[in-house]
Parts: C-alpha cells; structure tokens; sequence
C-alpha cells in the first residue's frame, strides 16, 4: 500500500465545486456550533426544568410509589419532549444572522471567479492541503482590496501594503493535528515573499470556531477589535493583524 504524503498546494480550476461547497459548510459551521453551546447554557437547561416540571405536572406523570421501580421512567418521555420546542427555538433565533452571514461570504468578490481573483497578484493565493487524496482544508488569502476587484489587474500600478485571509478550513477530522498552523504558514510565507511591500495581514475570528482562533493567535496575530456579536447569546467576532516585522521575528 502506498504511503500518504500531506502537501499544500495551489488551487487548480478541477478544485472549483469542492472549494465552494467547503466554503460554504465553513460559514455555516458557526450555526451548528452556536446551537450546541446554547443548548448547554445554564439559562436554557433551567428553562428546560422548569418546563418539565410544569408539563410533568399538569399530566400528572410524577413517579407513583405503586407503580414500583418502573415508576420511575414515567416523567422520562415528557422531559425529552420538552427539548424539541427549546432546540427549535434556539435554531430559529440563531439561523438568520448566521445565514446571513453565509450570504455575505458566498456573494463576496472572490466568489464570482475564484481561479481569476487569486491570480490577480502573486501575493494572492488559495491553497489546497490534501492527505494523500483526501481534502485535508484550504486557505485563501487576498491582497485585493474591494477597489482593486472591481478596477481589475490595472489597479495594481501600486503596491498593496495589506492583505486579508478570507478563508481557513481544516476539516475536524485533521484539526487535532495542528496543519491549519502549517497552512497559515505557508500562505504568509508566499505573501510576504512574493510583495515586499505588503506590511500587514488582516484576519477574522469567531468564539465559535476556537481552532482558527488558536492558529491566529499562535501565528502573533495580534488582537485589533471586537467587530460584532451574533446569535441569540451575542457571540463575539472580532478581527486580528500580523505585521510584517511580528512575522520576521517569530521566523527568525
């Protein structure tokens, strides 16, 4: 059996769906993972056991010592019937700002073309990390800002001096192993070489997504400002920046 090698490597048209379809199942991740910390919650469980209580209650359901040990499993039903309006809820609250969210990142300017964006300056790049042929993630990360998408390859007569990752996946299954680091690694790596003057690069965080978090972190991103809140329990985004000198001195 042959030996899997991991390795990273640039976009190629054949990429097009898997990388829109990854995209996507990133924006939305952030959902799934704001319902599952709002069902833990301590004010959602209370809400939870008080409901019980009442609909147990009001059914007359609470174990009765004549029924014997069986008895005791009677509330069970009502109690686990209970979660379904509290999770449906929760989903209902959270899923439009997070949807929108999704819109805006699947409507961005990367989007329309994304062989043709990421070609557009040699600094730019979306990278494929793959384990022997299993997707491993990608990362994006774009020195064209919103003005230079629209005027095209004409508007860099001068230098960009900054640049944002606009995307970092690593599916979950690969995260434990920290390759996500490697891949910011290498994206910022071929964008401080390949522009000299680029100073600084942008990146997004999430409360909900800790590993992109950590990587960020770990690489001196250095925290710049909390941009929002999302969701029903208001989880905080925020933005971080790597100088071209932090980058030298964690290389050196």
């Amino acid at each position: 059996m042959a030996q899997r090698v991991a390795k990273i490597r640039r976009f190629e048209l054949s990429d097009e769906k898997l990388v829109r379809f990854v995209i996507g199942k990133a924006a939305m991740e952030s959902l799934a993972v704001a319902n599952r910390r709002a069902y833990m919650h301590p004010l959602v469980i209370a809400t939870w056991a008080l409901l019980s209580y009442a609909i147990v209650s009001f059914m007359n359901m609470w174990p009765a010592e004549k029924d014997g040990l069986i008895g005791y499993f009677r509330p069970i039903p009502l109690m686990a019937a209970t979660t379904l309006p509290i999770m449906f809820l929760i989903d209902w609250l959270n899923r439009p700002e997070f949807e929108q969210a999704t819109q805006e990142v699947l409507r961005g300017p990367d989007m329309n073309d994304l062989l043709a964006y990421y070609s557009r300056h040699p600094a730019s790049g979306l990278w494929i990390c793959e384990f022997g042929d299993l997707f491993v993630g990608l990362i994006a990360l774009d020195v064209t800002s919103e003005t230079v998408a629209k005027k095209g390859k004409k508007a860099f007569e001068k230098s960009p001096t900054s640049a944002i990752i606009r995307h970092l996946y690593v599916d979950e299954l690969y995260r434990s192993s920290g390759i996500q680091e490697d891949m910011l690694t290498h994206a910022l790596r071929m964008a401080f070489n390949a522009e000299p003057a680029l100073k600084v690069v942008d990146a997004y965080e999430s409360q909900l997504i800790p590993y992109v978090r950590n990587c960020l972190r770990d690489a001196s991103f250095v925290f710049e400002e909390n941009t929002k809140r999302i969701g029903v329990f208001g989880w905080q985004l925020g933005k971080r920046s790597l100088s071209r000198e932090d980058w030298e001195k964690k290389m050196e």
